[in-house]
């Protein structure tokens, strides 16, 4: 059945990440990258790998350069993956199992940093294994989201998710991403928000509540150093977005 799935990458600058994301998708028929303008040697690992087909082309927006990868695919079935996903042998397994019922699968995430697993994560599901006739990709603030025309089950088996690339890099693009996200915020009705995004636009509150939460009650403070990153990545994220919400006042 893995000869109906066709893994689909978006890439730029993915260096540190796309050799062992590719690595853990040897058993698909072919896999499509599809690569924005890297000035790094993300094409050259990608060309190692005799089942990845690279294609190209400028980036708009990111619901517009996952319509354009997916409609790259000719197999009915797409598995939608960030350079930075790394699918285990029991994800593989369990896809292998299925009755394809379904109009798309949707996947939990273990976060990892620098190959050490954490405990929680603020990371949510999303559905990444889509029927390519049933799928549409849309604009939601700094990222896009998949609306699927027919039932979504959840999966049982997790994506590893662990990003190589620099806390500096991390830095520049959560400063593009908050302030697509804070746009959002601002325009939305206060009513249609769930309990952490009102939070967020209380501005000042949400990076200080984020790091006692993501410590102690999340337990984070018990994965060590990768623990303390994970936290002090979000809450530079939220920092930012809070200076960015001030800045649309």
């Amino acid at each position: 059945m893995l000869d109906r799935i066709t893994p689909v990458i978006l890439t730029r600058d993915e260096e540190p990440n796309i050799g062992r994301t590719l690595e853990r998708l040897t058993w698909a028929r072919e896999v499509i990258v599809c690569d924005s303008g890297s000035r790094d040697a993300t094409l050259d690992i990608a060309r190692r790998f005799t089942n990845v087909r690279i294609v190209e082309r400028p980036l708009d927006t990111l619901a517009n350069q996952w319509t354009f990868a997916v409609d790259q695919a000719t197999s009915d079935w797409v598995l939608t993956l960030d350079a930075d996903y790394m699918v285990p042998a029991a994800f593989v397994d369990e896809m292998s199992s299925l009755d394809f019922a379904a109009a798309g699968y949707e996947a939990s995430f273990i976060y990892a940093i620098a190959g050490r697993p954490l405990r929680a994560t603020l990371y949510t599901p999303r559905a990444v294994l889509l029927r390519r006739d049933r799928s549409t990709f849309y604009m939601d603030g700094h990222t896009q989201r998949v609306r699927v025309d027919g039932s979504v089950v959840p999966l049982r088996e997790k994506i590893i998710h662990d990003d190589r690339k620099s806390m500096r890099n991390f830095i520049a693009r959560q400063r593009r991403y908050m302030r697509d996200e804070a746009v959002k915020l601002r325009a939305a009705n206060p009513r249609t928000l769930n309990a952490a995004a009102r939070v967020r636009r209380l501005r000042v509150i949400a990076p200080f509540v984020l790091v006692p939460y993501l410590l102690f009650a999340k337990g984070l403070v018990l994965d060590g150093r990768a623990g303390f990153r994970y936290v002090l990545e979000r809450f530079i994220a939220e920092a930012m977005l809070s200076i960015a919400l001030f800045r649309a006042r």
